[in-house]
């Protein structure tokens, strides 16, 4: 018997298996960005700067495949190590301006498919798909204890817009430069 958690499974699966997003267009032509520095560079570039420590523990993953996923982030330029700006003992991890300018033109090309594959859709069908997603991965960063900071969030506030949609609602009308319209990550510095 199909329960709706079946459905939604089937359908994560075959989101999973499309892989559409970063084979079939999703990056853009001579694109050197996989999938874990996407992920990396995005966390820095929302959260700033990192210890192997901190990444280990917002990840799940184990220092050693951190130091080998940094490593080839540091020698393709995208990340710098610095030393901890509240003035820790552990380095950090930043995101370099090539980083940075890489960064946008791998999400520039992800929003693109989006788009492409988002043809007719409505704005509001958009926002509402967004917001359904947004407290899926809110379940999610919850089981795990795992919150993930979002563009636009004052630091310390990962997944401050709440599961529920009526809060969800209230929340995007009172920020909306933060919601699913803005489509883009703050300027640096902003």
């Amino acid at each position: 018997m199909n329960q709706p958690a079946d459905e939604v499974e089937f359908e994560q699966m075959l989101l999973n298996r499309h892989t559409l997003l970063s084979q079939y267009g999703g990056r853009r032509k001579g694109s050197m960005l996989d999938r874990s520095a996407y992920v990396l560079l995005s966390r820095l570039r929302v959260q700033g700067p990192m210890s192997i420590g901190e990444l280990s523990e917002a990840f799940g993953l184990d220092a050693s495949t951190l130091n080998r996923q940094t490593a080839a982030a540091l020698r393709a330029g995208l990340v710098e190590r610095m030393p901890d700006p509240a003035g820790g003992m552990a380095r950090k991890f930043g995101i370099t301006e090539e980083g940075t300018r890489r960064l946008a033109e791998e999400r520039e090309g992800i929003v693109d498919s989006l788009k492409r594959i988002m043809d007719g859709w409505s704005d509001e069908d958009m926002i509402s798909f967004t917001v359904f997603l947004r407290r899926f991965n809110h379940g999610i960063e919850r089981l795990t204890g795992r919150p993930w900071p979002r563009p636009g969030e004052p630091a310390g506030a990962a997944g401050a817009a709440s599961a529920e949609p009526t809060e969800h609602a209230e929340w995007c009308a009172e920020h909306p430069e933060r919601t699913p319209q803005a489509r883009h990550f703050p300027a640096p510095g902003v």
